[in-house]
C-alpha cells in the first residue's frame, strides 16, 4: 500500500520499472520496489549562490549507478525509484539526473522527459542560477539543462560509451590544471597561468609551462588570454603555441570587435584552443557560448547549461543577457558563414575535376577485374577509387587530405 501511495505522485519513466519521487521521509526498500537517493552521493560545490546543475563526470556516475540497477538480476522484477528530498535546490539536481538519463538512454526528447517530471503530484522546480552574491537575474530551468544536454549529445560533444570520468575529474582538479573540454578537441576553458608555480595561501598556481605536456599531447596549438597580463605570453609563443591577447573587464561583457576577433582566432587555428581569464568561468563560458551559437546554433540557454554542466559556475550576471542578445546575431553569421565554405568549396569545384580526370585516366592500365598491371600497387589501386569517391561525394577537404598524403601516382 505505501508504494501504490509513493507512486501516485511519482513521475514514471518506464512503466512499472522506472519512477522519480519526492518525498519527506527515507523509504524502505521491499519486495517490489527498489528505493534509492543520490542527494548525499553527488553533492554540488558552489562558489557563492549557486547550487547546480552537477557536472559532467557526476552526470556519468548516475548514469552508469542507475543501468546498472536496472540490468541488476536482484532488482529485475522489482520498480526502481530514484526519491530525493523537499530540499529544493537538491531535487532540481536530482531532477536533471534522471531527465538526462532519460535522454541519452531513453532517446526522450527534453520535452517529454520534462513532462515527466513534472507529472504527477510534482510542485515546480527552482531554477538554477549564476555563481554570484546578488540577487538572480537569468534563470536557468530544468528544460534548458535537458535541451543543452541532448544538443550537446546530437553535436557529439560527449559520448558515455567512451567517456573517461577519471581524466574529467582529475584534470578539474585545480592542482591538475582546473581544465575542462567545452568541446572535444575544440575549445579547452581552463584557469588563468601565473608567473611561476606554486602554492600561494593553500591555492595551487601554475605557470604556462606546466600546460605544455597536456596542450601537445590534445593538440592545442593557440592559447587567448581574456583577463588582465599577469604572466609574459611568449612563454607560450616559445613553447610552440599561439598566443592572443583578448582583455576586456571581469564580470562584463565582451564588445563586438572582442567578440569578432575571437571567433576569428577559433576558425582560424587548426589545432584546438584553449581560452582562460582569471579564473576561467565568467569572461570564458561567455565568448565560448558565443562559438557553440555561431557554430553549432545552441540556443543561449542551451549554451549557458552545457558550459556549466561541463564547468560550474560559468557565464555569470550580465553575461548572461548578453548571450540571450547575441543568439540570434550568432545564428546570423553561422549561416552567413557556411554558406561561404560552401561557395569555396564550389569555387574549388573546377580544379578538383581536372583532377579527379587526371585520376581517372591514370586507371586506363588496370583491368576491370582484381588483375593490376604495370606500376600500380594494390595500394595505389585502391587509393585511386577512394579519392573517385571522395571527388562523386563532393568531399573536398577529404579528398584533398587524402590525396596529399597517400596518393603516390606520378601521372599527376
Amino acid at each position: 500500500m505505501a508504494d501504490e501511495y509513493v507512486l501516485l505522485g511519482a513521475s514514471e519513466f518506464i512503466k512499472d520499472r522506472l519512477y522519480f519521487a519526492t518525498l519527506r521521509t527515507k523509504p524502505k526498500t521491499t519486495a517490489n520496489s527498489h528505493y534509492f537517493s543520490t542527494d548525499d552521493e553527488f553533492l554540488y560545490e558552489n562558489f557563492y549562490a549557486d547550487f547546480g546543475p552537477l557536472n559532467l563526470g557526476m552526470l556519468y556516475r548516475y548514469c552508469c549507478k542507475l543501468n546498472k540497477k536496472l540490468k541488476s538480476f536482484t532488482h529485475s522484477r522489482k520498480r526502481v525509484i530514484h526519491y530525493t528530498s523537499y530540499d529544493q535546490r537538491k531535487r532540481a539536481n536530482a531532477a536533471v539526473l534522471i531527465g538526462a538519463y532519460s535522454v541519452i538512454y531513453l532517446k526522450r526528447s527534453p520535452e517529454e522527459a520534462y513532462r515527466s517530471l513534472i507529472s504527477g503530484n510534482n510542485t515546480a522546480y527552482l531554477p538554477f542560477r549564476d555563481a554570484a552574491l546578488g540577487d538572480c537575474t537569468y534563470n536557468l530551468t530544468i528544460l534548458d539543462c535537458l535541451q543543452g544536454i541532448r544538443k550537446a549529445l546530437q553535436c557529439g560533444f560527449f559520448n558515455f560509451e567512451t567517456f573517461d570520468v577519471e581524466e574529467y575529474e582529475h584534470y578539474e582538479r585545480v592542482e591538475n590544471g582546473d581544465m575542462n573540454w567545452i568541446i572535444p578537441g575544440k575549445i579547452l576553458a581552463f584557469s588563468g597561468p601565473h608567473p611561476r608555480s606554486k602554492i600561494e595561501n593553500g591555492y595551487p598556481l601554475h605557470a604556462p609551462e606546466a600546460y605544455f605536456p597536456y596542450f601537445q599531447e590534445h593538440r592545442v596549438t593557440a592559447v587567448v588570454r581574456l583577463n588582465r597580463k599577469i604572466y609574459d605570453g611568449r612563454r607560450f609563443t616559445d613553447g610552440g603555441f599561439e598566443h592572443h591577447d583578448l582583455f576586456f573587464v571581469d564580470g562584463t561583457t565582451p564588445s563586438d570587435l572582442i567578440t569578432r576577433r575571437f571567433l576569428h582566432v577559433c576558425e582560424s587555428t587548426e589545432g584546438a584552443v584553449a581560452v582562460h581569464c582569471k579564473a576561467g568561468l565568467g569572461r570564458t563560458g561567455t565568448l565560448i557560448g558565443c562559438y557553440l551559437m555561431k557554430h553549432y546554433r545552441f540556443t543561449a540557454a542551451d549554451a549557458i547549461a552545457w558550459i556549466r554542466i561541463c564547468r560550474p559556475g560559468s557565464i555569470i550576471g550580465p553575461q548572461q543577457d548578453f548571450l540571450e542578445d547575441k543568439q540570434h546575431s550568432m545564428w546570423v553569421q553561422g549561416d552567413m558563414h557556411r554558406t561561404k565554405q560552401k561557395q569555396q568549396q564550389r569555387r574549388q569545384r573546377p580544379k578538383l575535376d581536372q583532377e579527379v580526370t587526371c585520376l581517372v585516366s591514370s586507371m586506363d592500365d588496370l583491368s576491370i577485374n582484381t588483375v593490376l598491371y604495370k606500376s600500380f600497387s594494390l595500394d595505389e589501386t585502391i587509393c585511386v577509387l577512394q579519392l573517385a569517391h571522395l571527388a562523386l561525394e563532393e568531399d573536398i577537404s577529404q579528398y584533398y587530405q587524402l590525396n596529399s598524403i597517400h596518393c603516390r601516382i606520378n601521372h599527376c
